[in-house]
């Protein structure tokens, strides 16, 4: 092989690289998030006071070799409501660099109901297991493009959000796998701290996964995002077994 035809496949092979990094930071500035973005809520339990929520993109680790996306979100019940129910639990999500499928969630709580869960997404055989404290249950069948709980927030982000429409989602937690139907129930205006905000409210059909249902057909978790290019998370209802908690948007940084 002569020297010219060895440097300019040299360079071709460049131009290749280049361009494959070019395109996956496209992908990755098209997102409505971004690494290092942090947002704290204050919960609400009823018209108690009663802690607070971090929900945080993190740097990329890798899963089985394949780089991720990894968020994070930590709840603590404070001193007053702890006395009822105690919350101390963390959930990491994982997802696949062009967030099309999760490939590892996890949560850990040690409050009054203690967990260590791992859920493990075999994309080759089409499963997710769940174990807690290492005790594997049997896998359920995956749907095509499944995301876990947690990842459902970012994922409604990445669509432009209109009031009537529905965007269906398939979520796992391991346990079961469902196709979460978020239906865009309207635009409405918050005032949170005197700040008023432009929101959509999203309503996902979480119940068949969460198994909480509210009084006389409550939704189980409803979820209003900033009607703007970033699409955050401003005020999360979410029903649990004592009542629902409210977490409302105090912070963010990006």
């Amino acid at each position: 092989m002569s020297r010219r035809l060895l440097w300019m496949m040299i360079f071709l092979c460049g131009l290749l690289v280049l361009a494959g990094y070019l395109d996956c930071s496209a992908a990755t500035e098209a997102l409505p998030f971004r690494q290092g973005e942090k947002m704290v809520y204050r919960a609400m339990w009823g018209a108690i006071p009663a802690g607070e929520a971090v929900i945080e993109v993190l740097p990329s680790v890798a899963v089985d070799g394949a780089r991720t996306h990894h968020f994070a979100m930590t709840t603590t019940t404070n001193s007053q409501v702890d006395v009822f129910y105690k919350v101390r639990e963390r959930q990491d999500s994982y997802t696949d660099i062009s967030l099309t499928r999760t490939l590892q969630y996890r949560k850990k709580s040690t409050g009054n109901h203690p967990r260590d869960v791992v859920v493990t997404y075999d994309w080759k055989n089409r499963t997710a297991t769940y174990a807690s404290f290492g005790n594997a249950e049997k896998p359920v069948e995956l749907l095509p493009g499944s995301f876990d709980p947690l990842a459902l927030f970012f994922v409604i982000r990445t669509h432009r959000l209109r009031a009537g429409d529905v965007i269906e989602i398939p979520i796992t937690d391991g346990k079961k796998c469902i196709a979460v139907k978020a239906a865009v129930a309207g635009r409405e205006t918050l005032t949170i701290d005197g700040k008023d905000y432009d929101t959509f409210l999203v309503i996902p059909d979480m119940d068949r996964l969460l198994g909480v249902v509210g009084q006389k057909g409550e939704p189980s978790m409803k979820i209003w995002f900033s009607a703007d290019e970033e699409q955050v998370p401003v005020r999360i209802q979410s029903k649990v077994a004592v009542g629902s908690f409210v977490f409302e948007l105090v912070s963010a940084s990006f």
